[in-house]
This record gives C-alpha cells, structure tokens and sequence, in this order.
C-alpha cells in the first residue's frame, strides 16, 4: 500500500510558527513519526509538502495513478480553495483531511473546511498524532474503498 502525505502552506514553517497554536514539532520531526509507524504498518509512504496550490494539486492527481490513499493537510487552503476541493473530489482515493489544531475552535474563518465534504474524514486538534491517526485509519479504509467505488451497487 502507497500513502501520499501531502502538507500545505506554511506548514515548512511547524516549530517556530506560532508553538501555542501548531506545536513545537518542525515538519520533519512530525514526518519522521510518521515514517517508523509507516514502516510498522508496512505501508510505503510519499512526503511532501508545498506552499503553491497548483503543485499540490498536481500531486494530488499523481496521488490517483499510483498511491491508494492521501493524508492531507491543506493549510489555509481548507477555507477557500475550491480546486483543491475538487482535487481531492476527483482522484477516487480515500483522503483524510488533517489539522494540528482544532480548527473549530480557532477563528470563525477557519471554523469552515470545504476540503471536508470531498473528503474520507477529518482528523483534528490532537496534533502531530492527527497523522499517526490518518494513517491507522487509510490503512484500514484503502482496501473497502477502491472495493466499494468498483462496485455499482454501493
């Protein structure tokens, strides 16, 4: 099984910016859990993360001819990016939307994802194990998922 963990905007910037809200983790410490549970579960694993929302929608489409699920954290691009939204729509791949914080605690424009409706789920305010929790959860639902889109009758 192949995961795309794709992160967004900003999120280069995990440990310096704003540890009260995002954690004092740096990106690559976060991928790093991310990586020995990866190979505990015996799932390969693509990390990326990029500031531009073109590339990531790129990679997401990338993401549809050879990963079987996304993890994603989409950033400030959760409240407004309707490409994004569709990306994720339209690659037929389970992707779980992850966030550091609560984003329904936080500002009322962040309190709205609409990355979520096209997504598998949503994971958060639990941190750098929002990830650790995404990847559990797509390793489970890869297999029902590409299951249940092939069949007609779901």
């Amino acid at each position: 099984m192949r995961i795309l963990i794709l992160n967004g905007p900003n999120l280069n910037l995990l440990g310096k910016r704003e540890p009260a809200v995002y954690g004092a983790l740096s990106l690559e410490e976060i991928n790093q859990k991310i990586s020995v549970l990866a190979a505990e579960l015996g799932v390969e694993i693509d990390l990326r993360q990029s500031n531009h929302e073109g590339k990531l929608i790129d990679l997401l489409h990338s993401a549809a001819a050879d990963m079987d699920a996304v993890i994603f954290n989409p950033g400030a691009y959760t409240h407004y990016s309707y490409a994004l939204r569709d990306a994720v729509k339209a690659i037929g791949i389970p992707t779980v939307e992850v966030h550091l914080s609560n984003i329904y605690a936080r500002e009322g424009f962040r309190r709205r994802s609409v990355i979520a409706p096209a997504a598998a789920g949503q994971i958060s305010g639990f941190g750098a194990a929002g990830y650790l929790m995404a990847l559990r959860a797509v390793v489970e639902l890869a297999p029902s998922w590409r299951k249940n889109v092939a069949d007609p009758n779901r």
